[in-house]
């Protein structure tokens, strides 16, 4: 998954560093017709060379309640495995989903901003510095892989994930105060392993349910991640025309301070499975 989502940063990055030149020298049609042809190209090579990996059931039914009964199930017993772990499990699965959903949600809404806070006073950006900004951002997806990789050799997964939401934070706080276009391209230099918390969310939701509820899992994680967008775009787009008279950066602040729940239930899990646990175990031993 990691490697899925550098994939998306290495294109973006590129595709903004080239878009940004292009805008400026041709202006909006010309870049457009790139991206039909190279849509159309994607559609292509995948049905001409990618050959199908699932062959159909004969017995499979378009339409059963089959499937929402199996999330229904995952969610509200904690899954096949619940028996490991009782309650704790079904309870870390509802709390790393709202993680994920708050994670999701800040990077989907406050990504629609960049763009709107670069072209405005004082910043007052051209279309070549926002095709920089936006290559600097999607950066962020190759070193947020890298950084995940070192940084699993000798942290667990939830270390990583609390690293890789407070360089998010500190990148969102510059960028509420940023005036200058030095700070700007600093915040998105804090902001270098903001990618690192998405994967690990998703593998400590897979962690939690047995092979055979994989499927019903991640649907259920796409249904989320389709809610973020949603959520996402309306609230920080309702906010950001809101707060422009007392502070323009206002919803990156905003964003900052939503990551502060997902971080305090991470540290909170990972203590109580540090801490607790092992003392309740030794009392009832005793």
């Amino acid at each position: 998954v990691a490697v899925l989502e550098a994939s998306l940063g290495l294109s973006g990055m590129l595709a903004s560093i080239i878009g940004g030149q292009w805008r400026r020298a041709q202006g909006y049609i010309n870049p457009f017709w790139l991206v039909l042809a190279t849509n159309v190209a994607s559609a292509l090579y995948t049905f001409l060379f990618v050959h199908e990996s699932v062959y159909p059931d004969p017995s499979a039914k378009l339409l059963t309640a089959r499937h929402h009964k199996a999330v229904w199930h995952l969610y509200s017993t904690g899954g096949s495995s619940s028996e490991d772990g009782g309650r704790l499990r079904r309870c870390k699965l509802w709390l790393y989903t709202l993680c994920f959903f708050l994670v999701v949600t800040v990077h989907f809404g406050s990504r629609e901003l960049f763009v709107l806070y670069e072209l405005s006073s004082p910043l007052c950006w051209g279309s070549a510095l926002i095709g920089y900004g936006s290559a600097a951002q999607h950066l962020a997806y190759l070193s947020s892989l890298l950084g995940l990789k070192v940084m699993q050799r000798c942290l667990k997964d939830s270390w990583v994930a609390l690293v890789g939401l407070a360089s998010n934070i500190t990148g969102l706080v510059v960028f509420s105060v940023a005036d200058t276009t030095e700070l700007m391209f600093t915040g998105y230099g804090l902001c270098f392993l903001f990618m690192a918390a998405t994967p690990v969310l998703r593998s400590k939701l897979s962690k939690l349910v047995g092979p055979s509820e994989q499927g019903a899992l991640f649907a259920s994680v796409a249904c989320v991640e389709s809610l973020c967008f949603l959520v996402g775009s309306s609230l920080f787009n309702s906010l950001y025309p809101a707060s422009l008279h007392f502070m323009k950066g206002f919803p990156f602040l905003f964003a900052a301070l939503v990551l502060f729940i997902p971080a305090g239930i991470i540290g909170w899990v990972c203590a109580f499975i540090l801490f607790i646990i092992p003392t309740s175990k030794e009392k009832h031993d005793s």
